[in-house]
């Protein structure tokens, strides 16, 4: 009867997907036997014609459950190999899960430093002008209310201000949440999670962004140290 091909192992480091286990080949046509003819007066020749033709038959049919049994392996080693690959895409889906928790993390990053650019352009446009509109004060022929430049500035200063505090404060719950969530999916099985986020230096430049603006707007308020 025809070989079945070697069985890949389950678990093997590597399975391609051209790599299968050979196929047993086709049993040729065959034709069944006519059924003798015999001398029904000779019953001894009788049994012993008809003895053999059943002795073919059996045969026959020993080939056939050879096949099928050749045929029921090869099944089964199209199941490992199947076994095999989907052990390897469940990997796959594993870490392309896990890498998609790195690219959220990025992308709250990006979206932080979003709102430090804009806090930041608030300060620093808001800290300009009271400083310009305080000077004017003090030139001949210019009438400004003295409070109008510190108003104006200080406006702007604490738009900034509330806006980088909110942008924080959000960037710190969404983070915790995707820390839970990354943690309970990692308990489960279902990714790695291997590799810790690392520390963010964004969140870091936002709040001594935040520190410098404080100090900004207190030292306009009050006109005190350092910026004032």
């Amino acid at each position: 009867m025809a070989s079945i091909g070697k069985a890949i192992p389950v678990g093997s480091p590597s399975v391609r997907d051209d790599v299968l286990p050979a196929r047993p080949a086709r049993l040729p046509e065959w034709q069944l036997p006519p059924v003798p003819t015999v001398d029904k007066s000779n019953s001894d020749m009788a049994s012993v014609e008809y003895s053999a033709y059943r002795t073919e038959l059996s045969h026959h049919r020993t080939g056939l459950s050879d096949h099928r049994t050749d045929l029921s392996e090869y099944r089964t080693d199209l199941s490992m190999h199947r076994t095999d690959l989907s052990t390897e895409r469940t990997e796959m889906s594993m870490r392309r899960t896990g890498m998609s928790f790195q690219r959220t993390r990025l992308s709250a990053e990006r979206t932080l430093m979003s709102v430090i650019r804009t806090s930041l352009s608030l300060i620093g446009f808001g800290f300009t002008i009271y400083q310009v509109f305080a000077k004017l004060v003090d030139v001949p022929g210019v009438k400004l209310g003295s409070e109008a430049p510190r108003n104006f500035g200080v406006s702007l200063v604490a738009l900034g201000i509330a806006m980088l505090v909110l942008g924080i404060v959000y960037h710190v719950n969404y983070m915790k949440e995707l820390r839970a969530e990354r943690s309970a999916m990692t308990g489960d099985g279902l990714i790695h999670g291997e590799s810790r986020y690392p520390l963010s230096f964004t969140l870091l430049t936002a709040l001594a962004l935040l520190v410098l603006g404080l100090l900004a707007i207190v030292s306009m308020v009050f006109g005190i140290a350092p910026f004032g």
